[in-house]
């Protein structure tokens, strides 16, 4: 199979997977309190397209403190220039799996999420890159914790961090936001502000500056988004574009 044939392979598993509705007699009734929150998401820049999807199920509901399972899946595939093989152009593709046994804590305003747990990545390269540690299969354990903060009535300090022990890849976003409301998208209010995500592994590292948007809801649906610059340190750059969208069940 040819290396057009394979990319595409990967992207039609990313979007049908990210694309699986929810079935209606799934939701949660009226009277009883969600346990499961469903998401999934997508993230295009100039030299990758990633798509992810998964759920975290909290077994004594959402409004309270608690254990918590996150189950995340992502595929995707994407470039980058090895300087093991004399700056020659490598292309992939990946399929990762997490599950994260966690706990939530919520003080006020300020809610926190931490999560620890196993995850398995597996990534395919063309050509072979032999210094690249994330090639093939490969098994591993991740931290990853959360932040949601509403320091003032108007305002919104959110972030996340992730460290994981394959390549020592880690990523962080924290972004500022501030209510808009309004009857837009038959809501309330929605954040607006700017952002901030860096991406490290072994070899390799991105930095974002951006705007997002934050709890739009379109009936039981919440949308997130987000606009800016990305670059690394292969010296390329471009625009990058996120979406995700979120459910409780």
């Amino acid at each position: 199979m040819g290396y057009g044939s394979r990319v595409g392979v990967a992207i039609l598993f990313a979007a049908a997977f990210v694309a699986c509705p929810v079935a209606p007699d799934a939701r949660a009734g009226e009277d009883e309190d969600p346990t499961t929150l469903q998401f999934s998401g997508r993230d295009l820049w100039r030299n990758g397209v990633f798509a992810y999807s998964g759920f975290v199920y909290a077994p004594g509901g959402f409004d309270r403190d608690g254990f918590l399972l996150k189950l995340l899946v992502n595929s995707g595939v994407f470039r980058y220039w090895s300087g093991s093989l004399y700056r020659q152009e490598v292309r992939g593709a990946e399929l990762q799996t997490q599950v994260l046994p966690g706990f939530r804590i919520k003080r006020g305003t300020a809610e926190m999420k931490f999560f620890f747990g196993p995850e398995w990545q597996t990534h395919w390269l063309w050509p072979d890159d032999p210094d690249n540690k994330l090639r093939g299969r490969n098994f591993g354990m991740r931290f990853a914790a959360e932040l949601w903060s509403e320091p003032t009535p108007d305002t919104l300090i959110a972030g996340d961090v992730s460290l994981g022990t394959l390549a020592t890849s880690h990523t962080a976003r924290l972004a500022f936001g501030w209510r808009i409301s309004g009857d837009l998208f038959n809501e309330d209010f929605f954040y607006v502000g700017p952002e901030v995500q860096f991406f490290d592994s072994d070899g390799y590292r991105q930095s974002r500056i951006g705007l997002h948007i934050t709890s739009m809801k379109t009936g039981d649906i919440e949308w997130s988004a987000a606009i800016g610059y990305a670059r690394d340190s292969d010296g390329q750059s471009s625009p990058y574009v996120r979406l995700g969208l979120a459910q409780k069940l």
